[in-house]
């Protein structure tokens, strides 16, 4: 199947793209990497009479460490992510994420904003974000809207951003001193999505008790979903006063609308993820105590 005919539009800038995207409206989409996109308009899940590829705005390919932020323009591919030494030193998380997206053809081509506007509830970038606080940029005719990561992710495929809004940038906080970070997933094979996963940052005080805590969900809902009743429970409590086994089954335990499909009922999900959530702490509150991760 082919998809259905479009109007293809290159702009220059993010002015040029903003302005596009404003003249027509509900009419239009953003393509970025396209990795989940063209897939959908071949099928035709989906159609839009214009297309408004953003892939060559070079503006939005920028990475840069602006006081405690790291601040990563929309369109840096998956693959330049998981390269670069300041993500590397300053947002490990996402490094040790992005191995598990897809395959390296799709992360050469798929990009972060793509992926987190895309709002898959199995993406691991939107997992990352949602644990460490990040706060989307959405850029529009009227200027740049802040949206806490917190609140983009609205419902399947849906987020926060207007009709006339682009997700231009990600900010992610920088954590320094004895952290921790770990990245688990279950999927039949490697590159699929996740059948069920984790991401999990702690910081730790000289006391060893937990500073920050922040524990990301895919899988698990029909949006990529925070585990704030786990990370209540070890919130400035010793980092060992907490079983990982707890922690797993804490971090499931107000889910009621676990998907059930193909891959596994939901039951089998809450299993698979409280397991995953489990394993990613402990290896997080290991790298924590024994090795500090310094920004």
């Amino acid at each position: 199947m082919k998809a259905a005919p479009f109007a293809y539009h290159r702009p220059a800038s993010v002015t040029d793209a903003v302005a596009l995207l404003g003249e027509y409206g509900d009419d239009a989409k953003i393509l970025a990497g396209g990795q989940s996109l063209v897939p959908m308009l071949a099928m035709r899940l989906t159609h839009f009479d214009n297309l408004i590829d953003i892939s060559r705005v070079h503006e939005l390919t920028d990475i840069d460490r602006i006081g405690d932020e790291v601040r990563i323009g929309a369109a840096t591919p998956h693959a330049f992510v998981g390269l670069d030494d300041e993500v590397a030193e300053s947002v490990p998380l996402l490094t040790l994420a992005t191995p598990h997206i897809g395959h390296f053809q799709i992360r050469t081509r798929g990009t972060l904003g793509g992926a987190i506007a895309h709002a898959d509830p199995a993406a691991e970038y939107a997992a990352v974000a949602l644990a460490l606080d990040a706060t989307i940029e959405a850029t529009s005719a009227r200027g740049v809207r802040e949206i806490p990561a917190a609140e983009f992710f609205t419902g399947l495929w849906e987020t926060a951003l207007a009709s006339d809004e682009i997700l231009t940038a990600v900010r992610f906080p920088v954590w320094s001193g004895r952290c921790g970070f770990a990245v688990q997933e279950f999927a039949r094979r490697h590159g699929d999505f996740a059948i069920a996963g984790a991401v999990v940052g702690l910081q730790l005080g000289d006391d060893d008790r937990v500073t920050r805590c922040g524990i990301g969900l895919l899988g698990l809902g029909s949006t990529p979903l925070r585990a704030t009743a786990a990370e209540a429970e070890v919130l400035g409590g010793p980092v060992d006063a907490v079983t990982p086994e707890e922690i797993g089954r804490l971090a499931l335990s107000d889910l009621t609308e676990i998907p059930a499909d193909l891959q596994g009922t939901a039951e089998y999900r809450r299993r698979v993820g409280a397991t995953m959530v489990a394993r990613a702490f402990e290896q997080a509150r290991t790298q924590a105590t024994e090795g500090a991760v310094d920004a």
